[in-house]
């Protein structure tokens, strides 16, 4: 049984390094752009999800991780999609 929950752990902890990375990567006004709070908050709350997932898969233990990949799923679903192409300007084929 343990086992399987170290696989959970590895597998939030790679949502929220590529959330807390993706958040990183996103210009800040792109967050302000689309309402979607500011670039300090994501960056924050995913550095701490991705601290807390580590942790778990560190120490074997992790009662907040699940908050922490509550947190990376609604930055990689609903926030990442609003704010990728935000300043860009693409042609019908692509990027010009």
């Amino acid at each position: 049984m343990w086992l399987v929950y170290q696989i959970i752990y590895i597998a939030i902890f790679v949502t929220s390094l590529y959330a807390f990375i993706e958040a990183l990567r996103t210009p800040a006004p792109a967050y302000a752009a689309m309402d979607k709070q500011t670039k300090k908050l994501w960056v924050g709350l995913l550095g701490v999800a991705t601290a807390l997932s580590l942790l778990a898969v560190v120490s074997g233990t992790g009662m907040l991780t699940f908050l922490a990949l509550i947190a990376a799923l609604i930055f990689i679903l609903d926030v990442r999609p609003a704010v990728r192409n935000v300043g860009r300007s693409e042609g019908p084929y692509g990027p010009w």
